[in-house]
């Protein structure tokens, strides 16, 4: 396994390599999540690579950078053990030099949900996908269902700009009683983390609601957010139901697909989860399936 943190020679070590290429961008911190999202793409392509990079122009001035989790030998042991083939991890000088201006912004998609909480988020997403788009000359992108609204932006990206590639969007990770692996479920403390398995409750009691013919997208919210606003440690942020593709909220019964989102924040742990509905296309390919392809 190749750990590379310079732009010429990751373009070198990727002009090497035969066959197709699947890259998993990735902050750190990583877990069973990122690590299923490398495994789809080594079964996938011919070689792998990842990308272990905190983005700061993600992060707005009151959020976590400073105290995101880091543990670079513990990652690229992990890595190691998936057989990656190659490892990018540049620093924030590399990737943003003093000289640098350009960035990419996705409208109408990056607006409301979180673009509504975190201003500039997705403009930081948007960019740093589209410059290790560029970097790693990859085939295959693989992200996770967890973070649904990025994943859509993404896929509108590599549509709107013409990259070369196909975004694999992976269905959600999550522990045994349902909350979804996040890296900042290290935050919650005890009672937090009994809490949080509020968020697959929440969406699991819409999703029975809906296996019972409940098709009234206000009905639907209601009964994920009674269930959030019975723990007295969640301040939900929204509980949304959209149209998968374009993230518009629904304000008419539907029977298409339809993507239920929630954001919470228990402590000073900002937590997210979505399902889509019928749930049972959250067990194959999740968006990528709804989404069709690239």
């Amino acid at each position: 396994m190749q750990v590379i943190d310079d732009i010429a020679r990751l373009r070198e070590t990727r002009a090497g390599l035969r066959g197709q290429l699947g890259l998993v961008p990735t902050m750190g911190a990583l877990h069973d999540g990122h690590l299923g999202l490398v495994r789809a793409a080594r079964a996938e392509n011919d070689a792998v690579a990842v990308s272990i990079f905190i983005n700061p122009t993600q992060f707005g001035p009151r959020e976590d950078l400073e105290q995101y989790p880091r543990d670079l030998p513990r990652d690229l042991a992990l890595l190691e053990a998936e057989g990656v083939d190659v490892v990018f991890t540049p620093t924030a000088d590399l990737m943003y030099p003093e000289t640098f201006r350009t960035y990419i912004n996705v409208e109408e998609l990056s607006v409301g949900l979180e673009g509504a909480s975190r201003r500039g988020h997705f403009r930081g997403v948007a960019t740093v996908v589209a410059k290790l788009f560029n970097l790693c000359s990859a085939d295959r992108a693989y992200f996770g269902q967890k973070d649904a609204q990025q994943a859509v932006i993404i896929r509108r990206l590599v549509s709107d700009l013409n990259f070369p590639l196909e975004v694999v969007v992976c269905p959600t990770a999550r522990h045994t009683d349902g909350l979804a692996l996040s890296s900042r479920n290290v935050y919650l403390a005890t009672e937090e983390r009994a809490a949080a398995t509020a968020l697959y409750r929440g969406l699991q009691a819409a999703r029975q609601a809906y296996d019972a013919g409940e098709r009234r997208p206000e009905k639907l919210r209601g009964t994920a957010r009674e269930v959030l606003e019975g723990e007295p440690l969640i301040d939900v942020d929204y509980v949304a139901l959209t149209d998968p593709g374009t993230l518009r909220g629904l304000r008419a019964p539907s029977d298409d697909p339809l993507l239920l989102l929630i954001a919470v924040t228990l402590g000073k742990t900002r937590l997210l989860d979505n399902g889509l509905l019928p749930w049972s296309l959250n067990d194959r390919d999740g968006l990528t399936r709804v989404l069709g392809a690239t």
